[in-house]
C-alpha cells in the first residue's frame, strides 16, 4: 500500500504502471538460491510485527527500513541471511558494506568471545597489548609515512577527528568536499556531506563543495583536469587562499558507488597542499581490499593521503573506526587532552586484528578481484539486453547498478527500482539502493561472496527486469 499511495500521488499514469509491474505473470521459472550448508536454529524470539510495532515506539522516528513488510533478520553465516521463518537470503550489501570477513566468521567470533571472557574493557590510561598489536598491523597496511593509529568506534567519528586534525595542522578553517558525497550525520560532519537527503537545516561551518567527478553523470564527463581546475577556481576565488584540507571518497558510497574521475585525486592532492591544505581519504566503505584491484581505495588514484578514514569492514559489524594518519599531524594533538572512552577497547581490538588476518589468510582481496571481474561482466552482458540499465560502474565487490527511464536524458527510473527492489528481496537477494534519487542498486556484499551467488544476483536481476 505504501507504494500504491506513493506512485498515485503522481497521478494516474504511475497507478497504471504500478499495476503492470506488479500485476504481470512471469513465464520462466525463478532462479534458486546456491546451495549453502548451514541450517539455522528455529527461532523463538519476538516476530516482525511486534519487534516493529516496538521499534517505533521505543526507538527515534526518523529511523527507516526497507520493504514494504520489513525482513526480521535473526542469524547470519557468512554472505546469507536468515530471516524469523527461517528463509535464507543472499546479503548482497554486508549490512551496508560493513561485514567483510562474512556474518559470524568463525575466527572473528572466536577472538570477540576469547577477549571478553578475559578482559572486556580498560581504557588507554592503562597498558594492554590488544590495542598495539592491532595498531600495527593496520599501520603496516598503509603506504608512506602513515604510522600512527587513533582507534574511534564509527566512520562519522573518524570524519569527526580527521577534519579537527587538518583544521589543526593547517591553522586554517577551509574544508572542501565532493558534492554527492556523505561522511556521516554528526554535527560537523553533516557539513562534510553533500545529499540533501541526509542534511538537516543546521550551519555547516567552513565547508564548501565542489564539483563531483562523476563519469556518468557529471558535466565534465571523465575529464578529471576540468573537474581540478573547477577546485583550483573555488580556492582562488571563493576563499582566502589557504584552506584547512579537502576530503573525498574515492568510490562513493551512499551517493550510488560512483568511482571518481581517474587521476583525479592526484591533480587535487596538489592544488590543495599548494594551498596549505591536507589531504583526506574516506576509506569507511572502499577500504580492505574490497575493491579487488588494491587494499585501499585511494590506491586506484596514484596518491598517497596526508590522513586516512576508516570503519564498518575494519570490524566485520564490531563498533570500530580508526584514523591513520602522519607523526607529524598526529602531533597536533597533544596541545590538549585528546582521548576517547571505547576507542581500540581490548574487544574491538582483538576482533578488529582477527578481521585483518582472515583477509589475508583468506586472500579476499584477490578473490574481490576474481568474482567482481566476474560479475561486472555479467552486469554489463545484462545492460545490453535491458535499456533500464543506464550504468554499471565500480570495481571489485563495490558495485552499483544504476537505473533509469531514458538512456539519453538519463532519467532516474525511481517506480521501477522500488518495484525491482521489493522482487529481488522475494527472489531472495537483498542489495541496497543509493544515489541521490534512490535509483541506483549497491551490490557490495560480504568478501566471501562466490561467482555462484554473482550469478544468482544477475540471474535474479534478469528475471524480475524481464517482468517489467
Amino acid at each position: 500500500m505504501f507504494l500504491r499511495r506513493n506512485l498515485w500521488r503522481r497521478g494516474a499514469r504511475s497507478e497504471a504502471l504500478l499495476g503492470r509491474l506488479l500485476g504481470r505473470g512471469l513465464a520462466s521459472a525463478p532462479p534458486s538460491l546456491p546451495p549453502f550448508d548451514h541450517q539455522p536454529r528455529p527461532y523463538k524470539g519476538m516476530l516482525a510485527d511486534e519487534v516493529l510495532q516496538k521499534r517505533k515506539k521505543f526507538l527515534g522516528p526518523s529511523l527507516f527500513y526497507y520493504y514494504q513488510k520489513p525482513l526480521n533478520i535473526v542469524e547470519g553465516k557468512m554472505q546469507y541471511l536468515y530471516d524469523e521463518a527461517g528463509k535464507r537470503y543472499l546479503d548482497a550489501f554486508a549490512g551496508i558494506v560493513t561485514v567483510s570477513c562474512g556474518h559470524c566468521h568463525p575466527d572473528v567470533v572466536n577472538a570477540v568471545v576469547e577477549q571478553t571472557n578475559l578482559l572486556q574493557h580498560t581504557t588507554t590510561i592503562y597498558l594492554h597489548h590488544a590495542i598495539v598489536e592491532f595498531a600495527e598491523a593496520l599501520a603496516s597496511k598503509m603506504p608512506g609515512n602513515l604510522k600512527v593509529v587513533y582507534f574511534v568506534n564509527s566512520g562519522t567519528e573518524a570524519n569527526e577527528l580527521a577534519m579537527l586534525m587538518a583544521r589543526l595542522y593547517s591553522g586554517n578553517l577551509g574544508m572542501i568536499a565532493l558534492r554527492n558525497a556523505y561522511h556521516g550525520g554528526s554535527a560537523g560532519t553533516i557539513g562534510l556531506t553533500a545529499l540533501h537527503t541526509w542534511k538537516y537545516p543546521i550551519p555547516q561551518g567552513e565547508i564548501n563543495h565542489v564539483m563531483n567527478p562523476d563519469p556518468y553523470r557529471g558535466v565534465f564527463g571523465s575529464d578529471a583536469a576540468s573537474y581540478a581546475r573547477e577546485v583550483q577556481d573555488h580556492i582562488s576565488y571563493g576563499s582566502s587562499g589557504n584552506v584547512a584540507g579537502f576530503i573525498a571518497e574515492t568510490f562513493q558510497g551512499v551517493g550510488g558507488a560512483v568511482e571518481l574521475a581517474p587521476g583525479y585525486l592526484k591533480l587535487v592532492y596538489d592544488i590543495v597542499r599548494k594551498a596549505g591544505g591536507v589531504c583526506i581519504a574516506d576509506e569507511v566503505q572502499s577500504g580492505f581490499g574490497r575493491t579487488g584491484s588494491h587494499y585501499w581505495g585511494f590506491e586506484t588514484q596514484g596518491v598517497i593521503p596526508d590522513i586516512v578514514t576508516m570503519a564498518k569492514g575494519i570490524g566485520n559489524g564490531l563498533p570500530l573506526g580508526a584514523v591513520v594518519t602522519t607523526p607529524e599531524i598526529a602531533s597536533v594533538m597533544s596541545q590538549k587532552i585528546q582521548f576517547n572512552t571505547f576507542g581500540g577497547n581490548p574487544v574491538c581490538s582483538a576482533g578488529g586484528l582477527a578481521v585483518l588476518n582472515v583477509l589475508d589468510m583468506e586472500k579476499r582481496q584477490s578473490h574481490c578481484a576474481d568474482v567482481g571481474s566476474h560479475l561486472i561482466g555479467r552486469l554489463r552482458t545484462l545492460q545490453q539486453k535491458h535499456d533500464i540499465i543506464g550504468d554499471v560502474r565500480g570495481r571489485g565487490l563495490m558495485l552499483g547498478v544504476e537505473l533509469v527511464t531514458d538512456r539519453k536524458e538519463k532519467t532516474p527510473a525511481k517506480a521501477e527500482t522500488t518495484v525491482l527492489f521489493e522482487k529481488l528481496k522475494d527472489l531472495g537477494v537483498l542489495v541496497g539502493k543509493g544515489g541521490l534519487h534512490g535509483n541506483v542498486f549497491r551490490i557490495k556484499p560480504p568478501m566471501c561472496f562466490t561467482k555462484d551467488d554473482a550469478d544468482f544476483v544477475v540471474d535474479a536481476l534478469d528475471y524480475a527486469i524481464s517482468g517489467l
